[in-house]
């Protein structure tokens, strides 16, 4: 078996463009352009702010193959996210996607009942079992019925070689020196708007939502960590004071799907509008051109990094 790969950096998330709640899929595909022009280390598909939830099998499968085509044509590193809450559909997309090429799946554990760790256990060794040389990224977020301790994720590592990497909360300092005692050789992803902290106690990137706000902006962030860190806590201060006032006072009536789609909107990077599919409420167009003013004014420095 082939040494498999350790993601790391900002990875931007594909979105569902909605039109007469159907997918829009020419804004779907000028969007995964843009991204893979952006300076995200890579995208994936079919987290919660794509929607993940609520997807025909047609639907997947068409989005899943135009990623992959257009992610190889540009050499854009690119995962596709399996998740479902039943296990059997999630292996059955794994034997369908590994002809696609990618250069990773993400995967949730089952959703429906919570599983026991041994449950959990042999989903990993599963799905092991389908996925050949690509590598697994497990999402386990805080909304998930079982939140894996620190120590269960090693024990899963050691079972499935090819499950380099979670994508979860993380944790104070406590947790980041346990992290870097336990997983050592392992990628740990943390929230957008956490990466000024994590990254050095030990975050290796993120799958972010501040990319839902700027692609570009996300990376500058984390890339002026290491160049100068007091800059980059400033900025992340800056959208984290920007989503406590204008994004989560619609945490009470949208999900976390609908919050995302917010951001992205607000952007303006991409033809992705508010809207998501049925029958869940997104915020409104003016709702969205009310917040955008005050992003071009507080965020500017974020919206406008470039290429």
């Amino acid at each position: 078996m082939k040494q498999l790969e350790k993601p790391k950096g900002i990875w931007g998330t594909i979105l569902l463009p909605i039109n007469n709640n159907q997918i829009d899929w020419p804004a779907f595909e000028e969007q995964i352009h843009i991204l893979c022009d952006s300076n995200v280390y890579g995208i994936y598909t079919n987290g919660t702010a794509a929607e993940c939830h609520n997807q025909t099998e047609t639907e997947f499968d068409k989005l899943s193959e135009i990623v992959s085509s257009i992610a190889l044509k540009k050499k854009k590193k690119f995962q596709l996210g399996l998740s479902h809450t039943n296990p059997r559909i999630c292996r059955e997309r794994a034997k369908r996607m590994v002809s696609l090429k990618p250069n990773g799946f993400q995967i949730t554990l089952p959703d429906w009942w919570p599983p026991t760790f041994n449950e959990s256990k042999n989903f990993i060794l599963g799905m092991q079992e389908v996925v050949e040389d690509v590598y697994m990224i497990l999402y386990n977020p805080p909304h998930a019925k079982v939140l894996l301790s620190l120590e269960e994720i090693s024990l899963l590592q050691k079972s499935a070689p090819n499950l380099v990497g979670i994508k979860c909360v993380g944790g104070d300092e406590q947790w980041y020196s346990k992290r870097r005692e336990l997983l050592d050789d392992f990628s740990v992803f943390v929230p957008g708007h956490t990466v000024v902290y994590g990254k050095p106690l030990g975050a290796n990137g993120s799958y972010s939502n501040v990319a839902c706000l700027s692609p570009n902006g996300a990376v500058k962030i984390w890339d002026l960590i290491e160049k100068d860190y007091e800059k980059a806590k400033a900025l992340e201060a800056k959208v984290l004071n920007f989503m406590k006032q204008y994004i989560l006072p619609f945490a009470s009536k949208l999900s976390n799907t609908g919050l995302d789609k917010l951001l992205a909107s607000v952007g303006g990077w991409g033809p992705v509008s508010e809207k998501v599919l049925w029958p869940y409420d997104g915020a409104t167009a003016e709702d969205v051109e009310k917040i955008k003013e005050q992003a071009n004014i507080e965020l500017e420095e974020i919206l406008n990094a470039v290429s």
